[in-house]
């Protein structure tokens, strides 16, 4: 249960049709000290609980990210699970993440940063005002370990690292501003771990075993990290395991 939030709270989920996205909802409807769950996604959702109210969002249409945050009153935490690391719409080319500088590509470069760096931001720009100013508030975005440069130890997959590392300094950047007006609120980055989604899909083969988590498993740890989080650790990049990564 999240103990640390007041009775009554009201929660955002941002992505909840995928797999991590989805988990969050249902375990934040099934929470008694969450009354209300928004959960947005690009296709239409059907609410499967109590307290779920749906809606459709478009990470990348600042429009559509400005319709939804006007639906919602006052939410302790906005928890964005939005991301992209591959895709295959051009024949037979898939797109991401690159092994080598020879497979950059100028318009996947574009679309990855718009959809895992621009779009969580500009849910902030639109749902940071509506958290509350007094007692614990937490917007939460999915990142990746990847994202940090002082790791990055392999090389490769060129757009979702930079893109996760400008989140990462985006989230610390809102962080700051947000600590001026909100004392108590919380501003985080979460690594997930590997998880069996689609996004993770065609790179499950090499994991360890016991290293590629269910989306309620990683849904679980992660909501077990905000729950523990306190307003000394915002702008931070934390792991499923609760450990702190260095950018």
């Amino acid at each position: 249960m999240m103990t640390s939030f007041p009775d009554r709270s009201e929660a955002v989920v941002i992505g909840a049709s995928g797999g991590i996205g989805a988990a969050v909802t249902a375990l934040l409807a099934a929470d008694p000290r969450f009354e209300t769950v928004h959960a947005f996604a690009r296709r239409e959702l059907v609410a499967t609980a109590d307290g779920v109210r749906v809606g459709q969002i478009d990470i990348a249409d600042e429009a559509s990210i400005r319709a939804a945050a006007a639906r919602v009153t006052a939410p302790r935490l906005v928890f964005v699970a939005t991301g992209i690391l591959h895709q295959q719409d051009h024949g037979d080319q898939k797109l991401g993440p690159e092994k080598s500088w020879r497979n950059l590509d100028p318009d996947w470069l574009d679309q990855v940063m718009r959809v895992n760096a621009t779009g969580p931001a500009l849910v902030a720009k639109h749902f940071l005002p509506k958290l509350p100013k007094e007692e614990k508030a937490v917007f939460a975005a999915l990142s990746a370990r990847v994202g940090s440069i002082s790791d990055n130890a392999l090389g490769g997959w060129y757009g979702y690292r930079a893109s996760k590392a400008a989140l990462n300094m985006l989230l610390k950047t809102l962080s700051i501003e947000l600590a001026r007006s909100h004392k108590d609120a919380i501003v985080l980055g979460l690594h997930p771990g590997t998880v069996a989604t689609n996004l993770s899909a065609p790179f499950q083969k090499g994991v360890p075993e016991g290293k590629l988590f269910s989306a309620t498993y990683a849904a679980e740890r992660l909501l077990s990290v905000i729950n523990d989080a306190t307003a000394p650790q915002t702008g931070s990049l934390i792991a499923w395991d609760g450990k702190t990564i260095l950018f």
